[in-house]
């Protein structure tokens, strides 16, 4: 189907660009219908073949392959055989194509003509072909990089799961331990948010609304684990409506602050600021740091995150990541 669009356009092109050079012709000149017949339908049968010989053939046999000097054997030879193909067409209606004003053209003067011609022709089907060639070579790597990005993206999130359950299995293993009370409840809001993980961020982008109901499981299911010792301050101002975002993309800036981060310090609680304004969201968290809890694994969530945005938000993102001696804190300014 897409072969048979091509050639349509390729015989609409010749036929309105032999029909527009025949009309103009025929209007501002006085040559005879038989040599209209010979210019505008035998030769331009000749052009037009000289145009796909080059497309079709001498560009795949000799171009295509770097085979440049039999190419442009190639080429002047055609242009000086169709050059003198079309001179013993133009003896055969003498009058008409080569006698003006009673004076006939020299062979030389015709036949250079015709040269010209030929080239053009040429040009026009190289130019052609290495434009279409570009385009198809443009779109081949265009498939190929959005392959590679969807791969590397499926692997990204692919990390999250474990990266996530890991940390999570850490607390409640700690509750476990200290056998809390809280365990039941710590593995039920681990199983909710294990839900929305598996089965409702599988799309590219979720609604606002339950990322951020999964954040806030995740912050209670940290609160389960440090009890009335756990100081959290988390405040979401801006309206929250149909906005969408990528799922799984905040959530390891918290993770962050809960791991590596001071969590029973009434002075000095962890903040979870988020602001929106429309399609305009702001997230900053803040942190006290914890110096005796350093990841040996060099920290998957932080460097996983910071390339999905790269992916998926190209420019549309300003990340500002400030780690000082006691305070560590993340800004995230995102168009939605």
């Amino acid at each position: 189907m897409k072969r048979n669009w091509q050639i349509f356009w390729h015989v609409i092109f010749w036929v309105s660009l032999v029909s527009y050079f025949t009309y103009v012709t025929h209007n501002e000149s006085k040559i005879s219908t038989e040599a209209l017949i010979v210019i505008f339908g035998i030769y331009s049968t000749i052009n037009i073949g000289l145009f796909y010989l080059n497309y079709l053939y001498l560009i795949p046999k000799f171009l295509d392959k770097k085979k440049y000097r039999y190419y442009t054997f190639a080429q002047v030879t055609v242009i000086i055989v169709f050059a003198l193909g079309k001179y013993g067409i133009a003896l055969l209606f003498k009058q008409d194509i080569l006698v003006h004003d009673g004076k006939q053209t020299p062979f030389l003067t015709y036949f250079i003509g015709s040269g010209l011609t030929n080239i053009f022709f040429l040009f026009l089907s190289t130019a052609l072909k290495f434009g279409v060639d570009w385009f198809l070579n443009e779109r081949v790597q265009r498939d190929l990089e959005n392959q590679r990005l969807s791969a590397e993206l499926a692997f990204l999130k692919s990390q999250i799961n474990p990266h996530f359950l890991f940390n999570s299995l850490n607390s409640i293993y700690s509750l476990a331990y200290q056998k809390s009370d809280t365990t039941p409840e710590a593995i039920l809001k681990l199983s909710e948010i294990m839900r929305y993980m598996l089965y409702e961020s599988n799309d590219n982008k979720v609604e606002l609304a339950k990322e951020l109901q999964y954040l806030q499981n995740y912050i209670d299911l940290q609160k389960i684990r440090f009890g009335d010792k756990a100081f959290v301050e988390l405040k979401i101002t801006g309206e929250v409506g149909d906005q969408k975002i990528v799922p799984l993309l905040l959530i390891a800036f918290i993770e962050n602050a809960f791991k590596h981060g001071v969590a029973n310090d009434p002075t000095k609680p962890i903040i979870l600021l988020i602001n929106l304004d429309g399609i305009n969201l702001h997230f900053y968290t803040e942190n006290k740091k914890h110096m005796n809890n350093r990841d040996t694994e060099g920290g998957i969530g932080l460097q996983n995150v910071k390339r999905r945005l790269d992916l998926l938000y190209p420019g549309k993102y300003k990340l500002d990541i400030k780690d000082t001696q006691d305070i560590y804190t993340c800004e995230l300014s995102l168009v939605l």
